[in-house]
């Protein structure tokens, strides 16, 4: 994914919205944290545009990052697809643009969002990205 550190303005009409509920339980594996968070994930089916909004609170030290992952069904880890700039405050917003089979694993629900601390440096919290 070709992801920036702008929001940019796409219109509501036509978009799509993918969300998840990040928590420790989805990490793989799971850690005790009572971190909790979420990410909203709206695409422009017809330009691939996106942009993301992540909210995250009671982490267990200050976020040192965050990420789209995939692709990859919940239970199982992958790489990293869209590096969040900063993850110093929440929320973190940004945008860019999918491909076509970006945006396929996307809708299959085969994208996740991380969030890291120094003390769960493989993740802290995670969310499973569905329509």
């Amino acid at each position: 994914m070709g992801m920036g550190g702008g929001s940019g303005g796409m219109a509501s009409s036509g978009m799509e919205t993918y969300r998840a509920a990040l928590s420790a339980s989805q990490e793989v594996p799971p850690n005790a944290s009572i971190g909790t968070g979420s990410a909203e994930v709206m695409v422009n089916p017809s330009t691939m545009d996106m942009t993301y909004r992540v909210t995250f609170s009671g982490l267990s030290g200050p976020a040192t990052m965050g990420h789209i992952h995939g692709p990859a069904p919940s239970g199982q880890n992958a790489g990293v697809k869209v590096p969040f700039p900063s993850v110093a405050q929440s929320p973190v917003t940004g945008g860019g643009k999918l491909t076509a089979e970006q945006y396929a694993d996307l809708k299959a629900g085969r994208y996740y969002v991380n969030i890291h601390t120094a003390a769960n440096p493989g993740g802290e919290i995670r969310g499973q990205l569905s329509r």
